[in-house]
């Protein structure tokens, strides 16, 4: 009786063209993107092709070239420029996002050596095709893309899924393909962030009067068209609560009207209520409400003068995190009588960032391990 095979590739037949590796698995991780440098023309290709992308700019062709090249990517660098250079990561010559990005790579490795591990960005470097290629110049042949985008949104996740489909469509031969899907409400991304919370809480001298938890803007319209990005933030938000033992409050006026003036609903519990808002509007239509830059005004007049961030909606800092919350945001509280403003970092590379980044990945590859 013969035994079974051994689980290795089969010998090349005669005379074929090359000898190419094959049979691995491997990982992509996948975040939105970070321009080379700070300077004026590295920042302009960045914003070029980010914003050029009719997911993210849901505005017609026409009229938006001319709004985009005339006038935004004319001013709009040097703004950006400086709030990417006011967090610049000197040391390793790169930005936050991909800095940590590669530490993530890393940790993944160390985690999960039969497995390969690259990242790419959706948009500047290295690009998703870059990713791509440099798993199957390793003889990966089965891909679980991984968007690290907790909640879906047609202007994040769906937008990888495209520009992957179009490196797919110029290969010769395709690597099987798995997506990492939103894990906006799944236990160990919860539990990681409340317990990030927590520890960040305990080393505070001054404890906050409310947790602010600020994601990402969109438009409106966007959520009315079928976009799920709204439902995703808020049951992440609503599960963060819980899993504090805090109040969950949508907007200023009701965190004012049920905990009253500088009280908490948490008399001894250790944490505060948590208060959702959504950041980085842009343009002068509608975007989701309430607006952090808004909030964050009003909380100090309501006697809320002791504020923690926190951003669910990022699974690395970046620029966003790091200038828009952690730099103007701090500025437009303090200049608005608040006493203590503090930001959690987001899950990074920390270690309860990569058990919990482990755990989703491990889930994903179920049937292929």
């Amino acid at each position: 009786m013969k035994t079974p095979a051994a689980n290795h590739p089969p010998a090349l037949p005669a005379r074929h063209p090359q000898a190419a590796a094959f049979g691995k698995m491997g990982v992509l991780l996948v975040n939105l993107g970070t321009p080379d440098a700070t300077d004026y023309w590295s920042i302009r290709r960045y914003l070029k092709e980010f914003l050029s992308d009719p997911r993210v700019i849901e505005i017609p062709k026409v009229i938006w070239w001319f709004i985009l090249n005339l006038i935004i990517l004319t001013f709009r660098p040097k703004k950006t420029g400086h709030a990417y250079a006011q967090i610049w990561d000197k040391a390793r010559n790169a930005s936050p996002l991909r800095v940590i990005t590669e530490d993530q790579v890393a940790g993944l490795r160390e985690r999960f050596p039969d497995l390969v591990v690259e990242h790419g960005m959706r948009y500047g470097n290295p690009s998703l095709a870059a990713g791509m290629e440099a798993l199957r110049d390793q003889g990966v042949t089965k891909v679980l893309v991984a968007p690290l985008y907790p909640q879906y949104s047609a202007a994040t996740t769906a937008t990888v899924v495209d520009k992957i489909s179009d490196w797919m469509r110029t290969q010769r031969w395709q690597p099987t393909l798995r997506y990492l899907p939103p894990y906006y409400d799944h236990p160990a991304y919860i539990g990681a962030l409340a317990a990030s919370i927590k520890a960040h809480i305990e080393g505070l001298a001054v404890k906050p009067d409310v947790v602010v938890a600020s994601f990402h803007g969109l438009p409106l319209v966007n959520c009315h068209k079928g976009d799920t990005y709204y439902c995703h933030s808020h049951k992440t938000a609503r599960l963060l609560a819980e899993a504090l033992g805090s109040a969950f409050v949508k907007d200023v006026a009701e965190l004012d009207g049920r905990v009253g003036k500088g009280e908490t609903l948490r008399k001894g519990r250790g944490v505060p209520p948590l208060l959702m808002v959504f950041q980085s509007r842009f343009g002068a239509q509608e975007w989701l409400k309430p607006y952090f830059a808004v909030a964050i005004e009003e909380l100090p007049a309501k006697g809320f003068k002791n504020v923690l961030m926190v951003c669910p909606g990022f699974s690395a800092d970046c620029v966003e995190t790091l200038e828009e919350i952690g730099i103007g945001g701090r500025e437009a509280f303090m200049e608005a009588g608040g006493e203590t403003y503090d930001v959690v970092p987001c899950l990074n590379a920390s270690e309860v960032g990569m058990d919990m980044l482990e755990g989703i990945v491990e889930m994903e590859l179920m049937g292929w391990r």
